[in-house]
C-alpha cells in the first residue's frame, strides 16, 4: 500500500465507476433482501416491538418493551422508525429501510475516506467501496433491522474527523469527532469507544503531520471532542436517568456496557472465535492467495495510512476477541478498514475464480433442494414441510444461471464480476429459504389472531417472550408471561383470552391455530 505516482490516466474515472456501482448494489440490496425474509425472531422482531410501542403510549425518552423499560439498546434506531412512520404511517416495509440505509450511507463514507487519505490513488476509495457493498457479511448484516450499520457509519465519520484534527483542521473536526462518538453512543453505545480510542491514541504511529512535539494538542483535541458528545448525550441520558429510576440507572450505566465487556450474560464464546470467523467476515475479496500474498508483500506498516487501517481494523478483533460477548457482526464497523487494505490488492486476473467461488455457496443451495424433495429437511430440529415444486426448482435454476453468468463475466469485467459473487449468491440463498423462513419464522401469520384479544388478555407460556407479537400484531398491550403454577389461575380470570402456548396444554380446548417459530412449536388457545 505504499504510495505510488504511476497510475493509470483513468484511474480516477474507473474509480469513479466503482463509487458508482457500489452504491447501486448496495441500494439493490438494501430494498430487496428485507423483502425477501420476514422479520426475524428475536432481534428484529424486538426491535420493531420497542419502536411500536414508543409510538404508541410508550415513552420516547425510556424505551420499553412488552410494558416494560427496555435497558438493553440506546433509543436512535427506534426513534429514526418513528420519524419514518410519521412521514409514512406505520408500515413494516419503511421500518427495515431504516438500518439498512446506514448500510448504504457507509458504502459512500468508506468511498470518501479512501479518496481522503490516498488522494494521489483516486481510483482506491471506489474500489474499496465496492469491496464493502460487495462483502458477504456486509451485505446480509446490512440489510436486517439491527445497529451494526449506524454504528458503522458512526466509526467512518469518527476516522474521518481524527484524519481531519491531525491535519489541523481545528474545531470543526473536533465537533465532528464529537458527533461521531454521541452518535454511536445513541446508536448502539459506549462500544464505538473499542473502535475509535486504539486510533486516537496511536496518532504518533500513523499521522501524516509534520512532528510538532506537543502531543498535549492532540490530547486536549479528543478531550474537546469528548465533551462535545458528552453535551450531545447528556440531552437524551440526563431526562432517561432520571425517568427510568434505580433500575434503568443500573442496566444502562453498568449491566449493558461494562457488564458485557466483563463477563456477557449473552452470546458468550471463546477468544479464538473471531479468528475462526474471518474467512466468513472477508469473503469474498480475501479467498484468494494472490490477495492475502498481496497484502502481506506490500508491507502494511510501511505507509503510516495504512498503519492506520491496520491500528483500526486489529485493535478491534483484539479488544473484541477479549471482550467475553462475541457475535459476528460486532466487527461490522471494522470491515472499511478491511475494504480499504483490500482495495490497494490488484483486481482478480479474469477466469472461473468468481464462478468457483459462488459455487460454495450456490452448492448448498442445490443440497438444500435435494434434502427438500427427500423430506429431511430440518430448521432448528424442525421439519420443513410447506414447499412446492416451484421452491425446489427455482432456487436451483437461478444458482446454475449465476454459475454461468458469473463465469462469463470473470473473462471481461472480473472486478465486477467479483463484486456480484456474494450479493448474488445471497439472493439466491434467499430465495432457496424463502418458503421455509415464511414456515418457522414469520410471527406474522400469528397476528390476525392475536389482534382479536387485547381486551380479554394475551398469555404466553412455554416460551420467554422478547416481543416477537407485539408489532406484527400491533398490539396496544403488554403480553403476560406464565408459568405452569399461574397458568389455571391466569386462565379463570381472563375468558374470552388467548394463551400462547410452547408446546401442546392439557387443556379441554381445541387450538385455533398453531405453527413453528424459531425451534418452538407454538399453539394458541381460545378461553372460554
Amino acid at each position: 500500500m505504499t504510495p505510488t505516482t504511476a497510475m493509470p490516466a483513468d484511474a480516477a474515472g474507473v474509480g469513479r465507476l466503482h463509487g458508482l456501482l457500489a452504491l447501486g448494489l448496495a441500494l439493490v440490496w438494501a430494498l430487496v433482501l428485507p423483502q425477501l425474509r420476514p422479520l426475524l425472531p428475536v432481534d428484529e422482531t424486538r426491535y420493531l416491538t420497542v419502536a411500536w410501542e414508543m409510538h404508541g403510549a410508550g415513552s420516547a425518552i425510556v424505551p420499553h418493551l412488552n410494558g416494560e423499560i427496555y435497558a438493553h439498546k440506546p433509543p436512535l434506531l427506534f426513534w429514526l422508525i418513528n420519524l419514518v412512520w410519521s412521514l409514512t404511517g406505520v408500515s413494516e416495509v419503511a421500518a427495515r429501510l431504516v438500518a439498512p440505509a446506514f448500510g448504504v450511507l457507509a458504502v459512500a463514507l468508506t468511498w470518501r475516506l479512501g479518496d481522503r487519505l490516498f488522494p494521489e490513488r483516486p481510483g482506491l476509495g471506489g474500489r474499496a467501496a465496492l469491496i464493502l457493498a460487495s462483502t458477504g457479511i456486509f451485505v446480509l448484516y446490512g440489510s436486517l433491522t439491527m445497529f451494526d450499520t449506524m454504528l458503522c457509519v458512526a466509526v467512518l465519520v469518527g476516522v474521518l474527523a481524527l484524519w481531519q484534527i491531525d491535519r489541523g483542521k481545528g474545531w470543526p473536526a473536533i465537533a465532528l469527532l464529537g458527533a461521531a462518538l454521541a452518535f454511536g453512543v445513541l446508536a448502539k453505545g459506549p462500544v464505538v469507544l473499542v473502535h475509535l480510542v486504539p486510533l486516537a491514541l496511536t496518532r504518533p504511529l500513523w499521522s501524516m503531520a509534520p512532528p510538532d512535539g506537543r502531543p498535549v494538542a492532540w490530547f486536549a483535541s479528543l478531550l474537546g471532542a469528548l465533551a462535545v458528545a458528552l453535551a450531545i448525550i447528556g440531552l437524551w441520558l440526563g431526562p432517561a436517568l432520571w425517568l427510568g429510576g434505580p433500575e434503568y440507572r443500573a442496566e444502562v450505566l453498568w449491566r449493558q456496557s461494562a457488564g458485557r465487556m466483563v463477563n456477557a450474560f449473552d452470546h458468550a464464546r471463546p477468544f479464538w472465535f473471531f479468528l475462526a470467523a474471518l474467512p466468513v467476515l472477508l469473503w469474498p475479496w480475501a479467498w484468494r492467495g494472490p490477495v492475502l500474498r498481496g497484502l502481506a508483500s506490500r508491507g502494511l506498516f510501511r505507509d503510516r495510512r495504512a498503519r492506520a487501517l491496520a491500528i483500526w481494523g486489529g485493535a478491534t478483533l483484539v479488544l473484541f476477541s477479549l471482550i467475553s460477548g462475541k457475535q459476528v457482526h460486532y466487527l461490522l464497523p471494522a470491515l472499511p478498514a478491511a475494504a480499504l487494505a483490500l482495495a490497494a490488492v490488484p483486481p482478480p486476473r479474469p477466469g472461473l475464480g468468481p464462478a468457483a467461488l459462488s459455487l460454495l455457496v450456490t452448492a448448498p443451495v442445490l443440497v438444500w433442494a435435494w434434502l427438500l424433495s427427500t423430506g429431511a429437511a430440518q430448521i432448528d430440529g424442525a421439519p420443513v414441510t410447506s414447499l412446492g415444486p416451484l421452491d425446489l426448482a427455482l432456487p436451483g435454476g437461478l444458482a446454475i444461471g449465476l454459475l454461468l453468468a458469473l463465469a462469463f463475466a470473470g473473462r471481461r469485467a472480473p472486478t465486477v464480476a467479483w463484486a456480484l459473487v456474494a450479493p448474488a449468491s445471497l439472493v439466491v440463498v434467499h430465495l432457496a429459504l424463502r418458503a421455509p423462513l415464511q414456515e418457522h419464522f414469520d410471527t406474522a401469520r400469528f397476528a390476525a389472531e392475536l389482534a382479536r384479544a387485547p381486551q380479554a388478555g394475551i398469555g404466553i407460556v412455554g416460551r420467554r417472550y422478547q416481543g416477537e407479537f407485539g408489532f406484527t400484531a400491533r398490539l396496544a398491550a403488554p403480553i403476560q408471561p406464565l408459568d405452569t403454577e399461574a397458568l389455571a389461575s391466569w386462565i379463570a380470570a381472563h375468558p374470552g383470552g388467548l394463551l400462547i402456548a410452547g408446546g401442546p396444554q392439557s387443556l379441554p380446548l381445541s387450538p385455533v391455530g398453531d405453527g413453528w417459530l424459531a425451534g418452538t412449536h407454538l399453539y394458541l388457545y381460545r378461553l372460554p
